[in-house]
């Protein structure tokens, strides 16, 4: 009988197709790169409720397929957690460019070292241009302040359960709230949220391509009102730019 893996991959998937096999190509490197060996990583697609060949892809490609019919990224997240069979949950959005190649040692480091409850890889660009430079330094504060970063989230499996995963109530900021929590849990051990910064993932802009580099400067303001009218709420504009892509 096999050994469960150290590390669950879980991607939550809409539709990608068309961004997957990159994301699992640079996923296959990482395990090959990864000292605890390529059997330790499994991979998990959470396919929510897609009408392409998203499951079809994954499958091919030796992933475990968890079909997630509510369409919430929250839900989504979770789903592909129950179906993980890892110690540690490392959570990745499917249009991710690529990992690095060293992601699964970082994490691993990270871990052993007991300061740390979970946390984020970091990302970086796939291109760059003035809009996207100034929205990415916008960010940066925020990160600092709050520890809270994106990329390749991760945490112990029992830290996710402690905390009651993602909240399948909202349907943006899930991961927000999820490192919040995470957070809240590690305070009393004197625990943090980690930023692997060496280890930063290259993130997809094809959102900024579909609504423009600057798009970020009219859409947060927008989605911050949103969220203090209604932290759980799906309105139109959470709608159209996060349920309803042109995929």
């Amino acid at each position: 009988m096999n050994a469960p893996p150290r590390f669950s991959v879980i991607i939550p998937a809409y539709n990608e197709e068309r961004y997957l096999p990159r994301l699992l190509d640079s996923v296959d490197a990482a395990r090959a790169a990864y000292r605890g060996g390529r059997d330790a990583v499994g991979v998990i697609v959470a396919d929510n409720a897609s009408t392409d060949r998203t499951a079809e892809v994954a499958r091919a490609r030796g992933c475990r397929v968890a079909p997630v019919e509510r369409r919430a990224i929250a839900s989504a997240r979770n789903g592909g957690a129950r179906a993980a069979s890892g110690s540690v949950l490392a959570f990745v959005d499917a249009d991710t460019v690529s990992l690095h190649p060293r992601t699964f040692d970082a994490v691993d480091e990270a871990l052993a070292s007991g300061r740390y409850v979970g946390g984020a890889t970091g990302v970086t660009l796939e291109r760059w241009s003035a809009g996207l430079a100034l929205t990415f330094a916008a960010m940066v504060p925020l990160v600092w302040i709050t520890g809270m970063d994106t990329g390749v989230v991760f945490c112990r499996r029992d830290d996710f359960e402690a905390v009651g995963g993602y909240d399948e109530r909202r349907y943006f900021a899930e991961d927000v709230a999820f490192l919040a929590a995470l957070r809240r849990l590690g305070r009393p051990r004197r625990q943090k949220l980690a930023r692997l910064t060496h280890v930063k993932a290259v993130a997809s802009v094809r959102k900024f391509d579909q609504h423009g580099d600057w798009h970020y400067f009219w859409w947060i303001p927008r989605a911050f009102v949103s969220m203090l009218r209604d932290p759980k709420g799906k309105d139109s504009a959470v709608e159209r730019y996060w349920y309803r892509p042109e995929r």
